[in-house]
């Protein structure tokens, strides 16, 4: 199956994640998993350009929020998938490749679509059962924006965050309603983020109105 075409944008953030191979996890300490990310996002942000607003390292995969003024996200996050995958392959012995199969992308071009991703990246470890809250889990840019620890690589302007703190981490500890989850799933595997119509009244999804 080819692979879909880029859909390059200057302006919109683009979610983006990717996974070891068969689901497996990644036989390096995530401690040290971490500190081989920290490295290569570093590096990436400063020679393409990438903007980074939001890193999550999970267990066997990653979620992140990042766009690409230069419009080369194609450039920057096959650097780093193949540095990366490289380095733990190297540390961890395995014969294989570290990741199952290429990074996959989803535009978000929508300021309240963006919200969604963005509480679902920060929240993805309470929702595997690694932390109680999202400011607990350490292998997340979410702990470094409030100075609880350091961040190597840079991160952009977190506006969400910064207008209301408090708030915010409120927000993201919340659990999700229903089968809101499950939406936000289904619209971050398509090429650009979107929700599907209500089953029952043929209506954009009601998660559609909690954000307009």
């Amino acid at each position: 199956m080819p692979r879909k075409q880029l859909i390059r944008s200057l302006e919109h953030p683009y979610h983006i994640t990717a996974r070891c191979i068969n689901r497996d996890w990644f036989r390096v300490p995530i401690n040290e998993v971490w500190k081989i990310f920290e490295d290569y996002l570093f590096f990436v942000s400063h020679t393409y350009g990438l903007r980074i607003h939001a890193f999550v390292l999970m267990t066997n995969h990653f979620h992140m929020l990042a766009s690409t003024p230069n419009g080369n996200l194609d450039e920057a996050m096959n650097y780093l998938m193949r540095e990366v995958s490289r380095h733990i392959t190297r540390k961890s012995g395995r014969i294989n490749q570290t990741f199952g199969g290429p990074y996959h992308w989803t535009l978000v071009d929508h300021y309240h679509y963006y919200m969604h991703a963005y509480k679902y990246v920060y929240r993805n470890p309470v929702e595997a059962g690694l932390a109680k809250n999202v400011l607990e889990y350490p292998y997340s840019t979410l702990a470094g924006r409030l100075g609880f620890q350091k961040l190597i690589f840079p991160v952009s302007d977190d506006a969400i965050l910064e207008n209301d703190v408090e708030g915010t981490l409120r927000w993201l500890d919340f659990n999700y309603e229903r089968d809101h989850k499950e939406v936000i799933q289904k619209a971050l595997h398509k090429q650009v983020f979107k929700l599907r119509q209500d089953r029952n009244t043929k209506r954009p999804h009601q998660l559609e109105e909690l954000l307009s």
